[in-house]
């Protein structure tokens, strides 16, 4: 087998019936309230959702043609990315607006990416990603956080196992929407001027709670849809 015919193997939706059973989803839906709900987990998995979050700013800044300069992850659980081009201007409203929605978005995405068999596309395009961003990272602790995720997604991705694929996706989805809606109930009582929100009002002068208000929205309709495919597979 060659490279290629190795990639394409391991990049390839998967074929057959690759839903979740209900007893394997409800396993999967205990282990992930699990790390939600117990304190000393939650602090550390929610490091997955900061990533998420500080790489959703970092990808939409570069579709919105901005230059990705360097992210930190920090140990009380914040993190900042820096993009550079205009100071005011759509594209930065946009690299601004993501990091809250992305989250939330990703965690639907996965979800549903994994009773359609899309598993491996969705992890190629997540590695790809953490690969892109790994060589802008400016921290010791964001060194640690990368490690992990690569080294986890390649495990996942090159051991490709049709069924632990949409496992892992369903409970990281269910861990990302849960900690989007943590991380904007936070925000929400943010009054702060440096919060996105608040920068997305000082660059639009649009008023902060209409910016919340679309978090929420977002937030919201990828609700939505997890309980829908967690419904129709539980039925």
């Amino acid at each position: 087998m060659n490279w290629f015919e190795a990639v394409h193997d391991r990049v390839v939706p998967a074929t057959g019936d690759v839903a979740l059973a209900a007893p394997r989803l409800v396993v999967v839906l205990a282990v992930a309230l699990v790390l939600i709900v117990v304190e000393p987990l939650w602090r550390v998995v929610r490091l997955a959702v900061t990533l998420v979050h500080e790489l959703g700013h970092a990808v939409v800044g570069v579709l919105v043609g901005r230059q990705f300069t360097g992210f930190v992850l920090r140990g009380d659980m914040s993190g900042h990315a820096v993009t550079r081009g205009p100071v005011r201007g759509p594209g930065r409203v946009a690299s601004t607006w993501a990091g809250y929605p992305v989250p939330a978005l990703l965690g639907a995405a996965m979800v549903w990416a994994a009773g359609r068999g899309w598993s491996a596309p969705m992890i190629t395009a997540g590695l790809a990603v953490l690969l892109f961003a790994l060589v802008r990272v400016r921290s010791a602790l964001t060194v640690v956080v990368m490690t992990v995720a690569i080294v986890s997604s390649a495990a996942l991705w090159w051991w490709r196992d049709d069924a632990l694929q949409p496992q892992v996706l369903v409970g990281l989805g269910v861990v990302l929407l849960v900690g989007a809606w943590r991380h904007l109930g936070a925000v929400l009582k943010d009054r702060s001027r440096g919060s996105d929100p608040g920068v997305l009002a000082s660059l639009t002068r649009l008023p902060r709670a209409l910016w919340n208000g679309s978090f929420v929205v977002v937030c919201a309709l990828a609700t939505w849809v997890v309980v829908a495919e967690m419904v129709a597979t539980l039925a």
